[in-house]
């Protein structure tokens, strides 16, 4: 067994439980205060709602699967690429996760009253962030949930974390043209001349 081994396999599992009881808590508080939602999933059965849905049951997946692993061996059922389960591999993928959580409470707070989850259909809640982060990149909330995603595959290279980095960067980049589209519409030639000046990543 690897030295690191049992340190990344508990972190993993506390980790996503943190994450999951700080969004919990965060989207509470803000509606007790706001009292609308910040969570938003879209009309039905439209792009938006599935990329939601698609979230939501893979972040729930990881979550129970590192909570599990913490207890149990299951690495065989997560088809395990013994060839990646490296030591200095699995520290990259912690530190790339402490890297995206950094990145994304940063982020989050630097958006204060403009952040959301989804698109939000009242338009008139919210202002076109141009500056600071969003000055270099017209998603670098996404780009910091990437980043997580692969430090999630590297900290446990497996079938299963591969296939989530898979999925949840296209489904990632899916939400970023849906959430583009949407901002077009609501901030019309202020978005276009922003669009034209920021990439949509780098």
């Amino acid at each position: 067994m690897l030295l690191i081994e049992p340190l990344v396999r508990h972190f993993l599992g506390i980790f996503f439980l943190m994450i999951g009881l700080q969004f919990a808590g965060r989207t509470l508080g803000l509606y007790a205060r706001l009292q609308f939602s910040h969570i938003n999933y879209g009309v039905r059965g439209s792009a938006p709602w599935w990329h939601r849905h698609t979230f939501n049951v893979f972040r729930a997946a990881i979550l129970g699967v590192c909570m599990a692993r913490i207890f149990v061996d299951i690495d065989s059922w997560l088809g395990v690429f013994n060839s990646l389960y490296q030591g200095w591999i699995l520290l990259v993928g912690m530190v790339l996760l402490l890297a995206s959580y950094s990145a994304v409470n940063y982020l989050q707070a630097y958006m204060h009253e403009e952040w959301r989850s989804g698109i939000d259909s009242h338009g008139d809640r919210q202002k076109l962030l141009t500056s600071g982060p969003f000055a270099r990149s017209r998603n670098p909330l996404f780009l910091a949930v990437m980043t997580g995603q692969l430090g999630f595959f590297l900290a446990l290279p497996s079938v299963f974390s591969l296939v989530c980095l898979v999925v949840g960067v296209a489904v990632i980049m899916r939400q970023a043209r849906e959430e583009e589209k949407a901002l077009a519409r609501q901030f019309g030639k202020a978005y276009d001349d922003y669009r034209a000046r920021v990439r949509r990543w780098f």
